[in-house]
């Protein structure tokens, strides 16, 4: 076989490859991207709380932990992360 057509094979097996993968991971791909904004939205909703919340004593430590709480839980995570502070 001729050196071309052997790197073309190689081509094709590789573009078969990343679609096979991609075909296979998507909904985790989908999902761990989702988790992820959730986060990132969790950290502005936490850098807001911090920025408006130090007037009145209301804050949380900003880290990726306290993110993610509220990223997937939304505003009652919120709540439990703070009566978790203030009651222990």
């Amino acid at each position: 076989m001729s050196q071309t057509l052997m790197d073309i094979l190689v081509v094709i097996a590789a573009v078969f490859l990343v679609w096979l993968v991609i075909r296979l991971f998507r909904r985790p791909i989908r999902w761990i991207l989702k988790l992820l904004l959730n986060t990132a939205i969790g950290f502005a909703a936490l850098f807001l709380l911090n920025f408006f919340g130090s007037a009145i004593g209301i804050t949380l430590g900003l880290n990726w932990i306290n993110a993610l709480v509220i990223g997937v839980a939304g505003f009652p995570g919120l709540v439990l992360l703070l009566l978790i502070k203030y009651l222990f």
